[in-house]
């Protein structure tokens, strides 16, 4: 077909800017889910620090980032910092949230119970909260990796030089529509098997949960 064919002839440029873009928001992923699961903890344990935190980590999730993208450009300039930068805070939010939730409405008879085995906080923590948190974690680890993707791309594509993003820009000013479609294909493959290793961890996690249970 068409887009196999054009597929041959942009395999190995294509690849070359996925395998940048994928680098990039793999950086991005990882700031993001030590940024959003910490914070989350943070925030979800300490009710004082919540309740004078929360109200703009809720208005800052709910303003559209592409908002700060021309701030992060004019102090970072081009390449792989800005996209870095603007998919990580992309990608932090719907973590940070979820997370921040999930600790607080961790059943407090079950923190109770174990203070009166007498848990210490670093066992309360890894007995209590983390396996009731797990489920959440993962939820919001799957939308931080879709966002985080999407972050980087989306600098790619308006002020990128190179990676999957600028390819994808190129192609389209170029009417070149095969090859556009073959490079979409790439960008969905890759989510495709992203999303699947999240859920094979999510069912190696489950396990590890029931076990401490």
């Amino acid at each position: 077909s068409a887009v196999a064919r054009a597929l041959g002839r942009i395999g190995a440029a294509a690849l070359a800017g996925l395998g940048e873009t994928l680098l990039k928001a793999a950086i991005a992923y990882v700031l993001a889910v030590v940024i959003g699961v910490g914070g989350g903890i943070l925030l979800g344990s300490v009710r004082p620090l919540r309740q004078a935190v929360n109200p703009f980590v809720i208005a800052l999730y709910g303003m559209p980032k592409i908002l700060v993208l021309p701030w992060i450009m004019l102090f970072l300039g081009f390449g792989a910092t800005p996209a870095v930068v603007y998919a990580t805070i992309h990608g932090v939010f719907p973590i940070l949230v979820l997370v921040t939730g999930a600790v607080r409405d961790v059943d407090a008879t079950l923190v109770t119970v174990a203070r009166a085995f007498g848990a210490r906080r670093w066992q309360l923590y890894w007995k209590v909260v983390l396996p009731a948190i797990v489920p959440t974690v993962l939820a919001g680890m799957r939308l931080g990796v879709v966002f985080c993707l999407l972050g980087v791309l989306v600098v790619e594509m308006f002020a990128g030089l190179r990676g999957m993003g600028y390819v994808l820009s190129s192609l389209a000013n170029g009417f070149q529509a095969p090859e556009l479609f073959a490079a979409t294909a790439l960008v969905s493959a890759a989510s495709i098997v992203i999303v699947l290793s999240l859920d094979a961890l999510n069912d190696r996690l489950s396990q590890w949960r029931g076990d401490l249970r």
